[in-house]
């Protein structure tokens, strides 16, 4: 389909819906009958207490939540009901849903039906199909932990994350969310780390609230995450028109359009009609599913959107985040959208992010990073905020490594990404309170405040104590850290994996620097001069990276290298750091990753990065000699032409012939920078972290060189001749 035709297209299918399609049954108005329908596709522990005998249902609470061991008598009564209550809804098979290190999720679908040998079929599912399965392991990502022909992998049932139901078209299956390992018992997966790393943090936290004399009736201690996802939607006509939009998930070439986001008119303006009735959908299908989505609104950019739920435990969390990506993926065609989420689908415009708000709750519901009233008097809050400070500034570059990946290359440092530079944003009122703490003894919590608005028809409105920071990666905002580096594309388990353990190691050694300090059965005074002790001294040694200002600024880089933070640009820099001595403690002794699981990350990651830029790469050697190329010969054509003409009939045309002369030019410099490319694109590095440092130092240039001239031919082509549909029009034909 030619740019033209996909534009009419689109135009049409845009102005059919909108006469059309409103208020049919396609647009399912989930408001007022979210009490209705949330959860009714989750095998809930509200489902479970009503269906499962009293005895069973306090057995496995006991395994969802104080960790005990899941006994298989137990496993085969839930299998039966769980199997029973999806035949009710209609599910006819199941599958161990799980997350490989593709950064995606993965299921095998099996039927309930089994043959009962006399001609018939019997509908089942054991606690043993329950808790285990056997997918074929050998063709995901194991970064070198497992050889192609070493295909036995174990899926194994995670209970504290509620399996649910998927409808299609004319089809229902039963989701169990999994772990997923190799024949050898590593973790072959997102998930099995991430639960490690919860019951580290667990462990370590609990430490902290035993010195506070806390812990009572406590048993455990959960991380929580609530990932706001921004995401693109354009118009599949259009979508289909660019291959580099259906190959990469991104735009490789494409000029900027007179107006982008300048005016910040998209920005939570009112939501197209398609839009909303698209977003309306997706929701109620999340509704169903338990995941518990609060926010949508416009972004910055044209065409750009967000989600947002509530904060849950960080291993349903990230499950239900990636199921949040999926859903949006599969309802947008009904509403002919495709949903890019991608990092940086479109240049020099705003990108998307997973802003992942973290925290760390008791099982009793006490918010650990709740500052409270008097701030500078809860000392337990005090120790987890130094705790996270030391954390972040110990392993910046793991943090950063974290969050690595080709397409959050191009987004972190500007539009509102933050830069690469790993600092935390903690705002007037807790800087003011860590620089007492540095001096002695903190003595005063400084306070927001009311503001008066000037009318009396409004409201006084509580003023917070400070200000945002949208530049900041890490910040404190409120009674949680937003880490706004992730990614949009990414998972949220392996950023959560890192911080947990960083913090757990934090909180380790700051439980040991209490006792030691403190003494056996301190007095409450002596206590409190142990706090202010220790955290003194922390401070003194951390606080560099602390940083409450403009996170673009030339100044504060300069800064941050005086000050030795790292600034790892670029995931081919970033990565490596997995496999430092310090990284590969850290995991091990928090029995998070073995060595081998930390190396067989790095080798996927880098493995990834690098297939990811080939592919852009030998995607723009394919459109820049299929479409663009001939695109710029025809109009060449028609210049030399005009001029052949203007000089036949006897009229000198010296400007004519100068444009030619320049798109000459320009036409060549395509055809060189092009051959350059494909040139350097056939090589790679035989290890994963040689190709990586490759492709970033030889590719991506190239890339650049070709898409920069590509993009000043696309302003000058005859609109009739462009073979692409422009930035215009995928961002704002809605």
């Amino acid at each position: 389909m030619g740019s033209l035709e996909a534009k009419l297209s689109a135009i049409d299918a845009a102005t059919r819906w909108s006469e059309n399609q409103q208020g049919k049954d396609r647009v399912r108005q989930a408001g007022g009958k979210i009490d209705k329908i949330f959860g009714a596709d989750v095998f809930s522990q509200q489902v479970m207490r009503m269906r499962l005998p009293e005895d069973i249902y306090q057995r496995l609470m006991k395994t969802m939540e104080d960790g005990k061991p899941l006994d298989l008598k137990v496993a085969d009564v839930v299998a039966a009901d769980m199997k029973e209550w999806a035949i009710e809804n209609g599910a006819t098979h199941y599958t161990h849903w799980f997350q490989p290190l593709t950064g995606l999720t993965a299921e095998k679908h099996d039927s309930f039906a089994t043959p009962d040998g006399e001609g018939g079929v019997i509908l089942s599912l054991s606690g043993s199909e329950l808790c285990q399965s056997e997918p074929d392991a050998s063709s995901f990502p194991s970064g070198g932990l497992r050889a192609t022909f070493e295909a036995r992998g174990y899926t194994a049932w995670d209970a504290t994350s509620p399996a649910f139901l998927i409808h299609g078209e004319n089809n229902v299956t039963l989701c169990i969310p999994t772990a997923f390992v190799s024949w050898t018992g590593e973790a072959l997966d997102q998930k099995t780390p991430l639960l490690r790393s919860m019951e580290a943090l667990s462990a370590q936290a609990m430490k902290i609230l035993h010195f506070f004399g806390t812990d009572k009736g406590v048993k455990r201690v959960f991380t929580t995450v609530g990932a706001e996802q921004e995401y693109f939607l354009i118009d599949r006509h259009l979508y289909y028109a660019r291959p580099d939009l259906v190959s990469c998930d991104r735009t490789l070439f494409g000029a900027q359009p007179p107006k982008g986001q300048q005016l910040d008119d998209h920005y939570f303006g009112s939501i197209p009609p398609r839009v909303l009735a698209c977003m309306s959908e997706t929701e109620y299908e999340l509704y169903r599913m338990g995941i518990p989505v609060k926010t949508r609104h416009n972004e910055v950019a044209p065409g750009q959107y967000e989600i947002a739920p509530v904060f849950e435990t960080s291993n349903v969390a990230c499950d239900h985040q990636m199921l949040i990506m999926e859903t949006i993926k599969r309802v947008a065609p009904r509403y002919g959208f495709q949903a890019i989420l991608h990092e940086k689908p479109f240049a020099q415009l705003n990108g998307s992010g997973k802003h992942n708000n973290w925290s760390m709750t008791t099982d009793l519901g006490a918010n650990l990073l709740d500052p409270q009233d008097e701030t500078h008097t809860n000392m337990e809050f005090l120790v987890y905020l130094c705790a996270v400070i030391r954390a972040i500034d110990i392993h910046a570059d793991l943090l950063r490594a974290s969050i690595a990946s080709a397409g959050n290359d191009h987004r972190l440092g500007a539009n509102e990404a933050p830069p690469a530079i790993i600092s935390i944003f903690l705002g007037d009122m807790l800087t003011d309170i860590v620089e007492q703490l540095e001096q002695g003894v903190p003595s005063r919590t400084l306070k927001g405040g009311e503001m008066t608005l000037g009318a009396t028809t409004l409201p006084q409105i509580p003023r917070d104590s400070g200000d945002r920071n949208r530049t900041s990666p890490f910040a404190f905002t409120g009674n949680k850290f937003e880490f706004r580096a992730v990614g949009s594309s990414a998972t949220s388990a392996w950023p959560n994996t890192v911080m947990n353990t960083i913090v757990a190691e934090s909180l380790d050694f700051l439980a040991q620097a209490l006792e030691e300090e403190a003494g056996p059965n301190p007095t409450a005074k002596e206590q409190e001069s142990a706090v202010c002790q220790v955290l003194q001294e922390l401070i003194k040694q951390h606080k560099r990276v602390i940083f409450n200002g403009d996170g673009y600024r030339q100044e504060w880089h300069d800064e941050a290298a005086r000050r030795g933070l790292p600034n790892l640009k670029d995931s081919s820099e970033a990565i490596p750091k997995l496999l430092e001595e310090k990284a590969l403690s850290l995991f091990e002794t928090y029995n998070v990753l073995s060595r081998p699981e930390v190396a067989s990350r790095m080798n996927a990651y880098l493995e990834k990065y690098a297939m990811q830029v080939h592919i852009e790469s030998e995607t723009m050697v394919l459109m820049a000699r299929q479409m663009i190329l001939p695109a710029a010969i025809q109009h060449q054509a028609r210049l030399a032409g005009a001029v052949q003409a203007t000089m036949a009939a006897g009229v000198e045309c010296p400007d004519q012939k100068s444009a030619l002369q320049e798109w000459v030019g320009l036409v060549l410099r395509l055809n060189t920078t092009l051959n350059s490319l494909a040139e350097v694109d056939n090589h790679s590095e035989d290890d994963p972290s040689g190709d990586a440092l490759y492709v970033r130092q030889s590719v991506v240039p190239a890339m650049d060189a070709l898409r920069e001239v590509a993009d000043e031919l696309e302003t000058r082509v005859a609109t009739d001749l462009w073979p692409l549909p422009s930035y215009r029009d995928l961002l704002f034909i809605k």
